[in-house]
C-alpha cells in the first residue's frame, strides 16, 4: 500500500496535467464564442450540455454522480466566459449604469400598522425625521408604491428568533421593486395594560404573529392566550379601545403612544432579538457604498440546478447571506418550479460581480436585479 505522501506525490502530478487541458478547454470555449457571435447563436445550448453531462456519467460508472458534478461546473466556467465575450445581460448593464448614486425623493414614506410600530421605529432610523403613512397591510404598501401614491416602504423581513416574515418575501417576489435600503433593529417587546388592568385579570395577550412567537416563552409562563393581530402597535391601539382586561404584545413606544401601562419590559425569548427591515422602491438606487446584493430568479425541479447556480457565487468569492423560495406553478401545471431570493455581500459595480449578474440573468428565467444597498446595523 502506497503511503500518504506517496499518494499526494501522484495527486500533484494528476493536477499538473488537469490545469493545462481545463486551460486549453476555456480556450476551445473562447473560440466557440466566436463562431456563436458570427452565427447570432446563443451562449446556452442545454440539449448539447445535458448529453455530455449523460455520456460522462455513463463513463464514469461507479463514479458517475461525482464526475457529472465536475463537468458541470465545467461547462458552467465556459459559459461565463462566453457571456463575458457576447456582452450578456446588455440590459442588465445599462440599467446599472444609468441607476443613480445619490438619495431618491423620501417625502412619502409606507409602513404597515399605526404610528409606534417596529416599521415606524425602522423608518426613521433609515430616514431620520421622516413623517410615514400607514396602510392596512404589507400588500398595500406595495399597491400605493405601484400607483405612485408613496416613494418607499418600510418592511421586514426577517427576526433572528422566528425567521422569515414570508409573506413579505412573497410580495417581493410578485412585484419586483428595487431594494434601496435595509437596516437592523434591535426588538424589545413589552407587556402592557390599560390604566389601572392588574395582570392578573388579563387571560388575552394581542400582538403581531412574530410578536406572539418571540414571545412564546412569556405568555406560556403566564398562562395568556395568544390573539394574532396585523401589527404590534395596532395590538398596542386594539388593547387601549378595547374596554377589556386584556394585554398587549408591543414595543415601548407604541405603548406610550397609546396610553398603556407597561408591567414587563424585555420579554422576548432571546434577549439578541433583531429584525431586520428593506425600505423598497419602484426606482432603481445604487449609493457608491453599496456592499448588499439582492436578487430573485426561478429555475426548474430538476436535479443540480439550484447547485449549478450557487457554485457560480462561490467560484467568484461571494458570501451569500440569505437564501428563500417559494413554489410558482408550472407550465404543465403538474410540476413544481420556484422563485429564489438571494442576498449576498458585493458591489455592483465590481467588474467581477457585474459579469456573474449579467450572466445569470441571460440564462434564468423571471430574473430580477432587485438591488445594491448599504444596510444599517
Amino acid at each position: 500500500m502506497r503511503t500518504l505522501e506517496e499518494i499526494r506525490a501522484r495527486i500533484d502530478e494528476i493536477d499538473a496535467q488537469l490545469l493545462p487541458l481545463f486551460l486549453d478547454r476555456l480556450e476551445c470555449s473562447r473560440e466557440v464564442a466566436e463562431a456563436k457571435i458570427a452565427q447570432g447563436l446563443p451562449v446556452l445550448n442545454a440539449a448539447r450540455e445535458k448529453q455530455i453531462l449523460d455520456e460522462v456519467e455513463r463513463k464514469a460508472g461507479s463514479r458517475g454522480g461525482e464526475a457529472r458534478l465536475l463537468y458541470d461546473a465545467i461547462l458552467t466556467s465556459s459559459r461565463a466566459l462566453q457571456h463575458r465575450m457576447m456582452d450578456g445581460g446588455r440590459d442588465l448593464r445599462a440599467l446599472i449604469e444609468n441607476a443613480p448614486s445619490k438619495d431618491l425623493p423620501h417625502d412619502r414614506i409606507a409602513c404597515q400598522g399605526v404610528p409606534g410600530a417596529y416599521s415606524h421605529e425602522a423608518a426613521l432610523l433609515l430616514y431620520p425625521g421622516c413623517r410615514p403613512h400607514f396602510y392596512k397591510t404589507w400588500e398595500d404598501i406595495f399597491r400605493a408604491i405601484r400607483d405612485g401614491k408613496e416613494d418607499l416602504g418600510i418592511l421586514p423581513v426577517e427576526n433572528s428568533s422566528a425567521g422569515s416574515v414570508s409573506d413579505v418575501y412573497g410580495l417581493i417576489l410578485k412585484y419586483r421593486f428595487s431594494i434601496v435600503g435595509a437596516a437592523t433593529l434591535r426588538i424589545r417587546h413589552c407587556l402592557a395594560v390599560p390604566e389601572g388592568i392588574d395582570l392578573s385579570q388579563v387571560k388575552k395577550v394581542y400582538s403581531h404573529p412574530q410578536g406572539l412567537a418571540q414571545c412564546s416563552e412569556y405568555t406560556e409562563a403566564h398562562g395568556l392566550t395568544p390573539v394574532p393581530c396585523s401589527n404590534t402597535a395596532a395590538a398596542a391601539k386594539a388593547v387601549a379601545e378595547g374596554g377589556e382586561p386584556a394585554a398587549a404584545i408591543c414595543s415601548e413606544q407604541a405603548a406610550k403612544e397609546y396610553g398603556l401601562h407597561i408591567v414587563a419590559h424585555g420579554i422576548q425569548n432571546s434577549s439578541a432579538n433583531r429584525t431586520r427591515f428593506v425600505a423598497i422602491s419602484r426606482t432603481l438606487f445604487i449609493p457608491e457604498d453599496a456592499e448588499k446584493i439582492s436578487l430573485c430568479f426561478s429555475l426548474p425541479h430538476t436535479t443540480g440546478s439550484l447547485n449549478g447556480v450557487l457554485s457560480q457565487f462561490a467560484a467568484a468569492g461571494l458570501n451569500l447571506t440569505k437564501i428563500e423560495s417559494r413554489p410558482i406553478s408550472s407550465a404543465d401545471g403538474e410540476n413544481f418550479e420556484y422563485d429564489f431570493y438571494l442576498d449576498f455581500a458585493g458591489n455592483i459595480r465590481s467588474g467581477d460581480t457585474l459579469n456573474l449578474i449579467a450572466s445569470l440573468q441571460s440564462e434564468l428565467p423571471r430574473f430580477s436585479f432587485l438591488g445594491n444597498y448599504t444596510e444599517l446595523d
